[in-house]
């Protein structure tokens, strides 16, 4: 596969189209005689930068060929940078295709070394686009796969990096859907046992008559149906990093037997003799309280110290300021590219209601929102509707906008005084730290009624 940046030159003239392929052999150069044809070479070689004519035919006396042949690419690749090329004297439609997004514009005729340095110059800004977005979604990953703005996050993120390179058994804990598998992986990925297996096991979705063969393996024999040897889970992360999630839901038998590896560091197989060292790194996780589970004697308070060596606790999406949009807006852009649609962003009210809705499903809610949304938004905003998750209440609405978020505080402040007050507006100035005076002129500026009715100025 060829390593040269790949430029499509859209031109209709044959004796053009040799020229143009000769002198831009340092690319690699598709040709297009026409719209269709240039669609179809977008479509499949995803070129960074487009040369086009805005004198294709049918109709070669004027440019409407070429800006709808425009049009249609920047629909179907909006970041592409595409050169047109007129030989029309009047710039003005030139200048309507700049308009549209086109990148730049020449005149013919075709002057090689300047189009080449024009060329040139579009592919370099696109590198550089390119590599600004890469770290800005960098930016936004303080852990590799983990997006996070919010200043808990981030704080854990710092606290993963420095447990990570030890051995130290972790406890995770944290709602369903907040991301312990994926901190999990993290852990491992920044160990010295990232080459080596991460095996991964939720023990409530295993049954419990099957769940110590899975974990211990098991000797042929050992039971009926075990026809031949096997290896469990924690064999076969053997000098990599075993993850067993909901350790909370882990039968009372088999937390002994978890104990007894955690100190040993060896197993035996169900129907086996052999002790079998095992040279791995634990980390587990839970939804539950376990020291709940404890008082209720339902989970072994040495089990629990041995696990826990490291506890990190896990904020819901609700307590990460920042976080839920931040984050709906990368399933979004990864939604859009899988299901092959236009959407960049959200609207409005439909980022408001994401920041301020309570997330009980946490990450894996949001991700599951943001999809349907995708496939349901009809334009390039993704709309409250789409989302399906009720209207946003204006009292808990917060701008971005200083000059709303400075009103809509004064407004609740005012609120608050007068409800603590009973109306009295000697008493809210007085809580409010401002004279009567000013008070009234706020009760009007912002149309607060006070026993149910306004105040006229």
């Amino acid at each position: 596969m060829s390593n040269k940046k790949t430029l499509l030159i859209v031109e209709d003239d044959p004796g053009l189209q040799k020229q143009l392929k000769w002198s831009f052999e340092n690319y690699q150069t598709i040709i297009a005689g026409d719209r269709p044809e240039a669609i179809v070479a977008l479509r499949r070689y995803q070129p960074a930068v487009v040369t086009l004519d805005l004198g294709l035919p049918p109709d070669p006396a004027n440019a409407s060929e070429g800006l709808a042949a425009l049009k249609e690419i920047l629909d179907l690749a909006p970041d592409t940078k595409v050169i047109v090329v007129t030989g029309n004297d009047d710039r003005e439609i030139a200048v309507q295709a700049v308009a549209m997004g086109a990148y730049d514009f020449y005149q013919k005729p075709i002057d090689i070394e300047t189009l080449n340095l024009i060329i040139e110059r579009a592919f370099h800004l696109r590198a550089l686009e390119l590599e600004n977005q890469r770290l800005s979604d960098k930016a936004d990953e303080p852990l590799d796969g983990m997006i996070a703005v919010s200043e808990p996050m981030l704080k854990l993120a710092r606290m993963v990096e420095k447990i990570a390179p030890s051995d130290v058994t972790t406890l995770l804990l944290g709602d369903s859907g907040t991301g312990k598998e994926l901190l999990a992986r993290a852990i491992h990925n920044l160990s010295q046992r990232k080459d080596k297996p991460f095996v991964a096991v939720n023990s409530a979705a295993i049954p419990e008559t099957l769940l110590e063969s899975e974990l211990f393996g098991y000797e042929k024999g050992a039971f009926t149906g075990a026809v031949k040897q096997t290896k469990g889970k924690i064999e076969y992360a053997d000098k990599g990093t075993f993850f067993l999630d909901e350790i909370g839901d882990l039968p009372m038998a088999l937390q002994a037997k978890l104990l007894r590896f955690l100190q040993e560091r060896t197993i035996e197989r169900v129907g086996g003799r052999t002790e079998i060292p095992v040279d791995i790194r634990i980390v587990c996780a839970t939804h539950q309280n376990l020291e709940q589970l404890i008082t209720e004697g339902r989970f072994r308070e040495d089990l629990y110290y041995r696990l826990s060596e490291i506890t990190i606790k896990i904020p819901p999406l609700r307590e990460r300021e920042g976080d839920a949009i931040v984050i709906a807006t990368a399933f979004a852009k990864r939604f859009s590219e899988v299901h092959h649609k236009k959407v960049k962003g959200f609207s409005r009210e439909a980022a408001g209601i994401i920041e301020h809705y309570q997330w009980p499903g946490n990450i894996r809610e949001l991700e599951n929102k943001v999809k349907r949304a995708v496939i349901m938004a009809d334009g390039m905003e993704i709309t409250a509707e789409d989302l399906e998750l009720g209207e946003l209440d204006n009292e808990e609405y917060m701008p971005l906008n200083l000059k709303e978020v400075r009103e809509a505080s004064e407004t609740a402040a005012i609120k608050r005084a007068l409800s603590y007050s009973d109306n009295n507006i000697s008493k809210a100035a007085k809580l409010l730290g401002v004279t009567r005076p000013t008070l009234y002129t706020l009760l009007n500026k912002y149309s607060i009624p006070v026993n149910g009715q306004e105040l006229n100025n």
